[in-house]
């Protein structure tokens, strides 16, 4: 009788990563909780304010339970999976219903061009709606609108007050603030926060006026 050759070991699942490392939540919701960011590789937009271009390219692979292990080492509570875009690696729904099953408070940094509707719904899903002055209003992807909840957050990162106008009308035309929190920040470059403050007040807007914490305590310094 021949024996039986042992079955082949399973491949393990991958992700490119740009970096794991520990710091501030510096924004949304959760903003000052330490939180593990976990910065996956590859973006298919190109904003013209993007801070993290950096993660366009290059990286390097980690099997899913090698990144657990990495999380667990830092100890907290809350993990941010961001990019990049992070849902441009179809690897990445894996890892979030992994980290949701091991009982952190996960949330997903997303540019809003790509399907949310597979994400696992413990995740906070951080969408952000490109307004005009970011040169890429074209890949919004609107149908991600009707799938947001309360546990979901919108954010417009917002260039000057045609931007701010276009961000208005959206959140009155799909009626954002009653579906989910919605974020106004100022481009770090191109809009006076102060005005942005003063445009949110003077109207009334129900949204939240933010900016990046991590950007006022460290600047653009890499891993935090």
């Amino acid at each position: 009788m021949n024996a039986v050759a042992p079955a082949a070991a399973l491949p393990q699942e991958r992700l490119k990563l740009t970096e794991i490392f520990l710091s501030l939540q510096g924004e949304a919701n959760a903003v000052g909780w330490p939180t593990v960011f976990v910065r996956l590789t590859g973006c298919p937009l190109r904003c013209q304010y993007c801070d993290t271009a950096y993660a366009f390219h290059g990286g390097q692979w980690w099997d899913i339970d090698a990144i657990l292990a990495e999380v667990a080492r830092h100890g907290v509570r809350h993990v941010c999976v961001t990019g990049g875009e992070p849902l441009s690696q179809k690897r990445c729904l894996s890892l979030l219903k992994k980290l949701c099953d091991a009982g952190y408070d996960v949330s997903l940094e997303t540019s809003g061009a790509l399907d949310i509707a597979e994400v696992d719904p413990r995740v906070s899903r951080v969408v952000d709606l490109k307004t005009p002055g970011s040169k890429e209003m074209a890949r919004n992807r609107l149908e991600n609108l009707p799938l947001l909840t309360a546990r979901d957050q919108v954010k417009f990162v917002l260039c000057g007050r045609a931007d701010y106008e276009w961000a208005r009308g959206m959140l009155a035309e799909h009626r954002l603030a009653e579906r989910c929190d919605v974020l106004f920040s100022p481009s770090k470059t191109e809009l006076d926060p102060r005005d942005l403050a003063d445009w949110i007040v003077e109207d009334r807007l129900p949204v939240r006026f933010q900016m990046q914490l991590h950007k006022l305590l460290w600047n653009d310094e890499p891993g935090r």
